[in-house]
């Protein structure tokens, strides 16, 4: 489902128990110099990541200044957030001129303790090649650097390297939870939700989404501020030529936090022809 780019006045554009991706939630809050923000989740753990500016966020108590020094786009520097455990009160407060915030949750039924994830502490991959239009970034904000310390909730900045290209290719899915004859895991239940950005923000991309191997399936016009929300289905994105994107990615699973990935096996041979997929695999736990 694509939700066009529009102000949501601070409420939530995914919000709890969403009928498409209930293991998401997602909010962009916008805020001025001094003005507050504040929420409670119950059911949902939560992560608050600046898309622009710099905010304090005080989690129940535990304080959190200064997060977030990107300036004019999210392209200005790198990512940082705090994690938020499931019905804690929080409080955000605009430090800078102004802040755009993204809240990302995904549902979990236990409660753990706050935390933050600094410049350092993001765990970084970069994968494919010019050749191939797959050349991307990964941000892992909430990543496997983070595994035991969150419930269900990955969360990641990916951008496209150069101008045009493919992310999300080689296709895959992770829709159900399933495993083979040997009882080994083939794929984990995630469901995921994407706000995309364009540079120049006049550019766009398409998102492909194929509910079946080999059977026809929709495509999105993607723009600045898109909001993708991904049920089932294999699913890779483009940007058009002579634009970068970039898009933030909620990951909520259904029995773990670790993403099992079930790659279409009409295009599975292309795992070899792109460079570094795998260690892109391996950081989505």
């Amino acid at each position: 489902m694509h939700i066009p780019p529009h102000d949501n006045g601070n409420r939530a554009i995914v919000d709890v128990d969403n009928e498409l991706v209930p293991l998401n939630y997602f909010n962009i809050v916008k805020l001025r110099a001094g003005e507050t923000f504040d929420y409670t989740l119950p059911g949902y753990e939560t992560c608050i990541v600046p898309a622009t500016g710099t905010v304090d966020v005080d989690v129940d108590g535990a304080k959190f200044p200064d997060l977030g020094h990107r300036g004019e786009d999210v392209w200005d520097g790198d990512p940082e957030g705090v994690y938020a455990p499931v019905g804690a009160p929080v409080r955000l407060t605009c430090k800078s001129e102004r802040a755009e915030i993204f809240v990302a949750g995904a549902k979990f039924d236990q409660v753990l303790e706050p935390f933050d994830v600094r410049v350092p502490e993001l765990d970084l991959v970069q994968y494919g090649s010019d050749d191939t239009k797959t050349h991307r970034k990964i941000k892992h904000i909430l990543g496997a650097n983070q595994h035991g310390k969150v419930g269900r909730l990955l969360v990641s900045e990916l951008f496209t390297v150069g101008a045009g290209g493919w992310s999300g290719f080689p296709s895959h899915k992770h829709d159900t939870d399933r495993w083979d004859v040997a009882g080994e895991m083939i794929e984990s239940r995630h469901d995921e939700t994407y706000n995309f950005r364009f540079k120049p923000s006049h550019g766009s991309g398409l998102q492909m989404l194929q509910r079946e191997d080999n059977a026809p399936g929709d495509a999105y016009h993607i723009m600045d501020g898109s909001t993708i929300c991904i049920d089932k289905g294999y699913h890779p994105c483009c940007v058009l030529p002579g634009y970068q994107m970039y898009y933030f990615t909620i990951l909520g699973g259904l029995s773990q936090r670790s993403l099992k990935q079930y790659f279409q096996p009409t295009h599975a041979d292309q795992l070899h022809t792109i460079p570094g997929i795998m260690d892109m695999v391996a950081k989505f736990k």
